[in-house]
């Protein structure tokens, strides 16, 4: 009994140190025993295992040997896999005539073409109860602009309807150029602030892994425009580096980490505000310059004429991105609310990302989290009013580009696999597994006789080749499953939730799954 419980009391032990300290034990021990094996003193070990001796020291090695013995054998319990664990796990998989053939399949094949549900195509059609005429899809191509993509194209149709256009765009490389500059300010602003932190602090490693992106949302839509204006395509169109922005990106990322070293060192050495914030401006002005070169020089005024649908050729105009804006369209970006449906937070709250905005004065991101049921009537409202909105979603998950349709019978990877993936939104969100990853506008609803809603449409930025006509058509389950944000007139909100805007917003890190 007394050996057992001095067993107990060295297992414990070895079971609450690190592996690493546990190995190097093992070595010692192991060591030790080989030396008693070859001293032919192994007899008098075993004996002592059993009985008492006067010899302390002899009793506490031996002791401590008796436990290695029946410890080892339990170690791989600590997570390591056992050769017996190893030997069940290989014959879980039993070879067959049926899981040969499948391991053929799957192994030389694209797993998702094979995952395509043949059951379930052709399911969805592309009518819509009420339905925004679109003229002319746009193309983001390589770039990560659907953001300014999605804002634009929602406010473009006010314009073409405005002056019975037959089409018309705003120019995204003259917005994409501001937008990029003031990202690259806020950036650096971002290091000055935070100069007096280590680099290893966790908001200090975040503003070095991200000193600028193509990526944003729609605060940074209404900040850039309502600082910079508007204009037209043809005014500034887009360039070779505005269509594959990855090398300028990657280069100015360069230099903005190479200058916040620079302005980290100069506070750290005591330089005054007025001399940090100077260097800060020639900084920028590295910045202008490349994007200059690489996207065009942003006018400051412009000559604009049209032709509208009916054949009537309007006079040439000289206007600023500021009167353009202010003519063309008639709206208040202000009166737009933004919506989250985030189940792993308390919904009804208003909530803000810290950083995540476009510009240093700008405003962060900040939604209202709300049940899907009440985003989806706000929407419908909407849409019934030809109202479209801006609309960010997980769009990778269950997409066929093929057909054009976001639906979660699309693939069935369950029965491929034989495995069940199954996930609720909540768990795919705070494991990172699923988040928006792309915006694009909402412009239709099919609602059906007894009220309910079966899909919904989306006005899409990757060219009219890509999915049903350069949309995608979503089924209500999708919108469910992997619809994060929309962007809503207020209009279409009922009061109660309109005073939520008016409550002290719960503040977020901008690492927090969401951003």
């Amino acid at each position: 009994m007394q050996t057992f419980n001095l067993f107990q009391q060295r297992y414990y032990f070895f079971e609450r140190i690190p592996r690493f300290h546990i190995s190097a034990i093992f070595h010692t021990f192991a060591g030790l025993f080989l030396w008693v094996q070859q001293s032919n003193t192994l007899n008098v070990f075993k004996q002592d295992l059993i009985i008492n001796t006067k010899n302390g020291t002899m009793k506490t090695i031996s002791s401590l040997l008796l436990t290695l013995l029946f410890t080892v054998p339990l170690m791989a319990q600590d997570g390591s896999l056992s050769e017996k664990e190893l030997r069940s796990i290989r014959a879980s998989f039993t070879p067959g005539n049926e899981t040969l053939a499948l391991m053929n399949a799957i192994s030389n094949n694209n797993i998702k073409d094979l995952a395509l549900s043949r059951k379930n195509r052709g399911k969805v059609n592309e009518y819509f109860s009420d339905r925004i005429d679109i003229k002319g899809i746009t193309d983001q191509k390589s770039s990560g602009r659907c953001w300014l993509f999605t804002g634009l194209n929602m406010l473009r149709v006010k314009v073409i309807e405005k002056f019975n256009l037959e089409t018309f765009k705003f120019s995204e490389n003259y917005s994409f150029f501001w937008d990029q500059f003031e990202k690259s300010n806020l950036y650096l602003e971002g290091i000055i602030e935070t100069a007096d932190k280590p680099l290893d602090d966790r908001k200090v490693e975040w503003l070095i892994k991200h000193p600028i992106g193509d990526g944003g949302q729609w605060t940074g839509v209404v900040d850039i425009i309502e600082k910079y204006g508007l204009v037209p395509s043809e005014a500034m169109p887009e360039s070779k580096n505005s269509e594959n922005t990855s090398r300028m990106r990657s280069l100015i990322r360069k230099k903005l980490r190479k200058d916040a070293l620079m302005l980290r060192k100069m506070i750290r050495e005591g330089a005054g505000e007025q001399e940090v914030r100077k260097e800060k401006i020639n900084m920028l002005k590295d910045v202008y310059k490349m994007l200059v070169l690489s996207l065009g020089e942003p006018p400051q005024t412009f000559t604009w004429q049209y032709k509208d649908a009916d054949g009537n050729i309007s006079e040439p105009r000289e206007y600023t991105p500021h009167t353009f804006f202010g003519e063309v369209l008639d709206v208040d970006l202000g009166d737009y609310v933004m919506f989250m449906n985030d189940p792993t937070r308390a919904y009804g709250k208003l909530y803000e990302i810290e950083y995540d905005r476009h510009m240093y004065e700008g405003s962060n991101w900040k939604y209202i989290n709300l049940e899907i049921d009440l985003i989806k009537d706000f929407a419908a409202a909407s849409l019934k009013d030809k109202e479209a909105m801006y609309f960010s979603c997980d769009v990778g998950k269950q997409l066929d580009k093929e057909s054009g349709t976001l639906d979660v019978l699309n693939y069935n990877y369950n029965d491929l696999f034989g495995i069940d993936f199954t996930m609720t939104k909540a768990g795919r969100i705070s494991t990172f597994q699923s988040a928006s990853s792309h915006g694009m506008s909402l412009i239709g609803v099919n609602i059906l006789e007894d009220g309910t809603i079966d899909k919904w449409l989306l006005e899409n930025s990757w060219g009219n080749e890509s999915g049903y006509q350069g949309l995608l058509i979503m089924t209500d389950k999708w919108f469910d499953e992997y619809m994060f944000r929309l962007v809503v007139h207020k209009d279409y909100v009922d009061e109660k939730t309109l005073e939520i805007l008016e409550t002290k917003p719960i503040v977020l890190p901008p690492w927090d799954p969401m951003y």
